[in-house]
């Protein structure tokens, strides 16, 4: 049990993040426990965000430079894997095709016209966000609680929502996860959710309600334009739940 969740653990940074870990061999024990874990890549990506806080004020970094650092520091951290999944979902979408063919999209190593303009007004929208958040630790530490949450929404829908295909990265998970995985997530998620509280009650309370829009969003979604879940939903679902939760907390936060 324990070498599973270790060996999990490791195959979770291995293929979320960009630290280098111990090679572990590819195989279904291995996996048990991975997406269970995932929350906790997203830990990590928030203690770099809080620690690009403290980097900021004590070299007096303007608000743009702070902005563009919350925001490409994940991205840097992942390697840029829920991004990739989030251009290729969007570029399926406005292919306006059917299931079959978007789900041939998805497959598609090439980025599309959709895919870049997705990826850049996703980006400018969160550095601009980014840019009105309030230079504290509480604010960003808020911040890194929302990479924890969306990275629980993405692995429990990758778990519990049904499969497009019986193949790909998705469905190996879905098949290789063991029972507790899903209830693992869930308290990672009810965690979040009573430490955004915490720190803002308005706005922790704004991104639960995100979490549940996103999770009913992308059930019905994924059904009926692509057949059912993939890596690449499960990485368009983080992206944009970060995104959308960021944006709730701002609001809130000028109520």
């Amino acid at each position: 049990m324990v070498k599973e969740l270790f060996r999990s653990l490791i195959m979770a940074f291995s293929l979320f993040s960009v630290v280098p870990m111990p090679k572990i061999r590819w195989k279904q024990e291995n996996l048990k426990y991975m997406l269970a874990w995932l929350p906790l890549v997203g830990v990590c990506a928030g203690a770099l965000q809080v620690g690009w806080l403290y980097v900021c004020e004590a070299l007096s970094f303007g608000p743009l430079l702070f902005a563009a650092g919350l925001t490409l520091l994940p991205l840097l951290f992942t390697g840029g894997i829920h991004m990739d999944g989030f251009m290729d979902t969007m570029d399926a979408l406005s292919s306006h095709g059917t299931p079959e063919r978007k789900r041939e999209i998805l497959k598609d190593p090439h980025a599309g016209a959709f895919a870049v303009i997705s990826c850049f007004c996703c980006l400018l929208f969160s550095v601009s966000l980014c840019a009105e958040l309030p230079r504290t630790v509480t604010a960003v530490l808020t911040l890194g609680l929302h990479q924890v949450s969306a990275r629980a929404l993405g692995a429990f829908a990758s778990v519990c929502f049904p499969s497009s295909a019986e193949e790909g990265l998705q469905y190996t998970f879905r098949q290789a996860a063991a029972g507790p995985v899903a209830v693992v997530l869930l308290l990672w998620e009810a965690a979040c959710g009573l430490g955004m509280c915490f720190l803002s009650p308005a706005g922790g309370a704004a991104c639960i309600l995100v979490f549940c829009f996103s999770a009913l969003f992308l059930y019905r979604m994924s059904r009926r334009e692509f057949g059912g879940m993939s890596g690449d939903l499960a990485g368009y679902i983080i992206t944009l739940g970060e995104l959308l939760m960021l944006l709730c907390y701002m609001v809130t936060d000028k109520l």
